[in-house]
């Protein structure tokens, strides 16, 4: 970037070219191409290596920017150690960038890593298009920032002081914002366009989503032709399914029918003011919108530090009085400080905390990013915040009556966590024992903060960590305790070996297995009661869900969290006085419909699900079913006899197919069948289609039948001149040599020669076949087709034929997966979409968007993990003092958050109470249960809870075994008299696991009215 207001363009020859693609892939679905074009064209240096300073240097290096200076002049203290990871105590009096420049320049190989221990100038600061200064006061940033506006730098500035920290930007006068938000353009379908009044209504009631001064643009009409090519048009929004465009198109031809509308970013330009400018007069974004006060006070409150600092030679003692004093007389009357506000900042001001400094520096190099990439809008000014809440309860209680005995420094790594918390918390956190649940990004995070804060560190203690998966090349660019050498290594052990570098005294035991009902043998009763707290980091629903049940059953604290681009959240679940995460769900994803899908895609989402859909059935469903049948032929026909008669007939026609009809003998045969296959998806389906439903076909109602959502398709006959087709013959002949486990014809000479040699059959389309014009008409056909006339005869001839067969080889199901460059998948799964598209008209993606559609891909930063598990960290804090501590148990000191970096917006709750539920006048919540020691009968059982509720006990069951019902014959009521753990064994046809020291029984009582009343389920304790 020669010029800060002049970024990169792309260059010409692509994406793969310049960058390792496979390496940024997550970042580049978060951000972009052109911004990781720009990104891999800055110059950034970061000045100041502490605990903000490392976190930003860390996180721009792993998001790929060219150059990254680290620049300081200090020297290693004991405060660095409390939160700068890549400083030991062996680093002591060493300058802390030249001590920590060698673990940050491994983050990543194509990164140019430089060194600077002089101090900042005019002509080294013109060198950079961006400055980024931590640890430094406000009267040496405002020389630097006008330094930096002087040679065009852009500039960010950040601090922390115990709980408390902010975040400043300035790109100057003038910074163009290319896309605002980062979302994807939202586009519509069109049912009219009013050129007299310029309102313009989405088809069929969709929702367009846009608002007031978005800017759009048009496509595919037929009339109104003018608005195609337009200039983009700004609106303003009347409903959610009409907005308006003004009278631009008041001369323009009368609009006759369909079209699409789609949003245009429109790039725009924002000032900002200059450092000094903003002491004096500041701009603030809101960090907690119910703190309304907290940006004034800790603007002033961090002016006062600075002058304090420059006064003393350094910060406050912790909690002295005659410290906080002195710093508050340096406050201005206007405005107004609260007095607890100002000491309790000055009590922590000396605190160096892990979590703070992982959230102040996932959000300036996100804020840094955006000033290099000109994507998404930047903060303006200040972005000030605290944690206040972490505070523990009895200093908050009691501030004038703590000993500063207690936090004051003893030469250890601790030092500046004490400061904060005292010494006596330093001890309990040493104690805590928590279950990190994945050791991705965020796991990753986790581990480094709980690391730095000194978790698990007492030899009573230990983290305990699980992660199935291995490492993956796309994991280094945000999983930052992994390198190139650790790839198809283990994530739990490999990050638990990184993270012991950080603070060599922590316990950890490390576990490969998934949390699942079927690893409860691992993860079992004396495993959860021996921790302290749980906190998720997982990517996947289930596994979330199966945690969230497992803490509500041990009670335990849950901190829940999640990232997916520029956004994250934070959950915290604390026994008996919060709700779980199950308690509310996120509404589902809308299901692509069948029909459209098979006949009327009209997105290259449609056509990516339908290319993933049939890679599947092509290459990984044939192969399983074949492999069943040849294993177990006759297991697999008494499995079918429950099918209908029509999914018999498919099951087997598959099968027979597949090693009979289909069966290919060499690789030559191979090429042939993949040349019939895009002959029949790509020529024969689409000119059946057409017969059914001609392009000028009216329905009933009068409505051209090619309308609407439904794209008029064309058939698309083989031309060995275009890539796309090319690539779908050839990767499916190579797919289809591997399930065969034949050696695949990789020569692209021969490949041609055999396709061009090759005549296909010619087709001409049938009138028997039926296709359904929606869902209704298909699931009507569906039914109809199971009840195939002459059913038995075309199941036994199927059968029949099958047991003749003299080889019955085993097939190679083909598992997709997408991050494999070498495998051909993607390469099928993306010429397989791209011509299903080309048949419809719908523009073509390429395979990195494709892959991201085709992979279900959640976009990944690394700046977002660190900000999330930041966020993590700090209810941490508040977990660990509420341990044993019944009376500091307060839900109001929870936040759950939630941040989306691009816009930028940070928004923290109060976690909602759990539901109560009543009977018999007792009330309880999820976290309830009715506890029964045994061993005794299920007769005794049955009577002790109805003396413990006073209800009628109508039925009880274990999982989806029937203990007892009132309705039961006589036979089964022997069991009455039964052990218990006796009569679940009979019931379930399963023994209870040593392990397993309790068991769940669900019941259903009535009351003395004979109504149904809810009450706890019971959990007895069988050992």
């Amino acid at each position: 970037m020669a010029d800060s207001k002049t970024p990169a363009a792309a260059p010409a020859q692509g994406l793969q070219d310049v960058l390792d693609v496979n390496l940024y892939s997550r970042q580049i679905y978060a951000l972009g191409q052109t911004a990781m074009f720009r990104l891999r064209s800055a110059n950034v240096i970061v000045s100041g290596l502490g605990s903000i300073g490392v976190e930003i240097a860390k996180n721009l290096v792993l998001g790929g920017v060219r150059k990254v200076t680290l620049q300081d002049t200090a020297n290693v203290t004991y405060t660095d150690l409390s939160a700068q990871y890549y400083l030991t105590e062996a680093d002591l009096g060493k300058n802390r960038a030249a001590a920590c420049f060698q673990k940050v320049e491994e983050l990543n190989d194509s990164v140019t890593c430089t060194l600077s221990t002089d101090a900042l100038t005019a002509e080294n600061v013109a060198h950079y298009d961006l400055l980024i200064v931590t640890d430094t006061p406000f009267d040496e940033q405002v020389k630097l920032n006008n330094l930096a506006r002087a040679s065009n730098t852009l500039f960010i500035s950040a601090d922390l002081a115990g709980l408390s920290g902010y975040i400043f930007t300035d790109l100057g006068k003038a910074f163009r914002i290319d896309d605002n938000d980062g979302e994807a353009c939202k586009e519509v379908h069109l049912e009219n366009i009013n050129i007299t009044d310029g309102d313009v209504t989405t088809f069929d009631g969709q929702l367009h989503g846009f608002q007031d001064g978005d800017y759009v643009s048009f496509s595919e009409l037929k009339g109104c032709k003018q608005l195609i090519g337009h200039a983009p048009i700004k609106i303003s929004v009347k409903n959610k399914c009409v907005f308006n465009i003004g009278d631009v198109a008041k001369d323009f031809e009368p609009y006759i029918e369909g079209g699409r509308v789609k949003q245009v970013k429109v790039p725009f330009e924002v000032s900002f003011k200059s450092l000094e400018e903003s002491l004096a007069d500041p701009k603030f974004l809101d960090w907690d919108f119910l703190k309304f006060n907290a940006s004034t006070e800790l603007h002033q409150l961090f002016q006062a530090l600075y002058k304090f600092t420059a006064e003393k030679g350094a910060r406050p003692t912790p909690y002295t009085a005659a410290d906080a004093s002195a710093l508050a007389a340096l406050l201005p009357k206007e405005p107004e400080v609260a007095a607890e506000s100002a000491k309790i900042f000055a009590y922590t001001a000396a605190g160096n905390l892990q979590p703070v400094a992982s959230v102040i520096g996932g959000i300036a190099a996100q804020e840094a990013m955006k000033a290099i990439t000109h994507y998404t809008t930047p903060q303006n000014g200040f972005l000030y915040i605290d944690n206040v809440e972490a505070l523990p309860a009895k200093i908050k209680k009691n501030l004038d009556g703590v000993n500063p005995e207690n936090f004051a420094p003893k030469n250890t790594r601790y030092d500046a966590q004490a400061a904060v918390f005292g010494w006596d918390f330093v001890e309990k956190t040493k104690k805590f024992s928590p279950f990190i649940v994945g050791a991705g990004a965020i796991g990753c995070e986790l581990l480094k903060n709980y690391a730095m804060m000194g978790v698990a560190t007492d030899p009573s203690a230990q983290i305990k960590i699980t992660d199935m998966d291995q490492i993956e090349l796309s994991n280094l660019n945000r999983q930052f305790l992994f390198r190139r050498n650790d790839v198809g290594g283990k994530k739990s052990e490999c990050a638990a070996a990184a993270v012991k570098k950080f603070n060599s005294e922590l316990n950890i035991t490390v576990l490969s297995d998934r949390v699942a009902e079927d690893t409860e043998a691992v993860f079992n009763d004396a495993f959860f009661e021996d921790l302290d707290a749980v906190t998720n980091a997982l990517d996947n629903l289930d596994a979330r869900r199966y945690m969230d049940r497992r803490c509500v059953y041990y009670r335990l604290p849950l901190l829940e969290s999640g990232t997916m681009g520029t956004k994250g959240n934070t959950q915290v679940v604390y026994p008996h006085i919060t709700e779980s995460y199950s308690s509310s769900n996120d509404p589902p994803e809308k299901d692509i419909p069948i029909c459209t899908l098979k006949n009327f895609p009209y997105e290259i989402q449609h056509t990516i699900q339908w290319a993933r859909d049939t890679f599947g059935g092509l290459f990984t469903n044939p192969a399983e079913t074949v492999n069943q049948f040849v294993q177990d032929e006759r297991g697999f026909l008494d499995r079918i006899v429950a099918m209908t008669p029509n999914q018999k007939i498919q099951v087997l026609q598959s099968v027979k197919s597949a090693l009979i009809d289909e069966k290919p003998t060499d690789s030559v045969q191979c090429v042939l069948w993949a040349r019939d296959l895009f002959q029949q998806l790509y020529h024969n389906q689409i000119a059946q289609l057409l017969h059914n439903f001609p392009e000028d076909q009216v329905t009933t109602t009068g409505v051209r039948f090619w309308s609407g959502t439904k794209r008029c398709p064309h058939p698309i006959d083989y031309n060995p001149e275009d890539p796309t087709h090319v690539d779908f013959v050839y990767s499916a002949a190579i797919l289809r040599a591997q399930q065969y486990k034949l050696e695949p014809i990789f020569d692209k000479a021969t490949f041609a020669q055999i396709v061009s040699t090759y005549e296909v059959k010619p087709f001409q389309p049938s009138s028997n076949v039926k296709i359904a014009a929606n869902d209704a008409e298909a699931a009507a056909i569906d039914e109809n087709a199971g009840a195939v006339d002459e059913t038995d005869t075309i199941v036994n001839n199927l059968t029949l034929a099958l047991a003749k067969l003299q080889t019955r080889d085993e097939l190679l199901p083909i598992d997709f997966e997408k991050d494999d460059d070498t495998n051909y998948h993607m390469e099928f799964v993306t010429a397989c979409s791209n011509l299903r598209a080309a048949n419809y008209n719908i523009p073509a993606a390429d395979i990195m968007h494709t892959k991201q559609i085709a992979g279900r891909i959640i976009p990944a930063l690394a700046t977002t993990t660190a900000v999330v598990a930041g966020l993590v960290g700090i209810e941490l804090y508040k977990v660990i003092d509420m341990k044993g501590e019944p009376d500091n148990v307060d839900k109001e000191r929870f936040k759950c958050g939630f941040v989306n970096l691009a816009l930028p917006l940070y928004a923290f709750s109060e976690p909602l109470a759990p539901p109560t539920k009543e009977y018999n006048n007792t009330k309880f919540t999820l976290w309830d249960r009715i506890e029964i020691q045994g061993p005794m009968t299920l007769q005794a059982l049955l009577d002790k809870i109805k003396e413990l509720t006073n209800l009628e006990i109508s039925m009880m069951s274990s999982g989806v075994s029937l203990l007892y019902a009132f309705f039961q014959s006589a036979k089964a009521r022997v069991r009455l008299v039964q052990d218990v753990v006796t009569a679940i064994e009979a019931v379930s046809h399963t023994k209870i696991p040593e392990y397993r020291n309790s068991v769940v029984l669900e019941v259903s009582a009535t009351n003395d009215q004979d109504e149904d009343v809810e009450i706890p389920y019971i959990k007895y304790n069988i050992r």
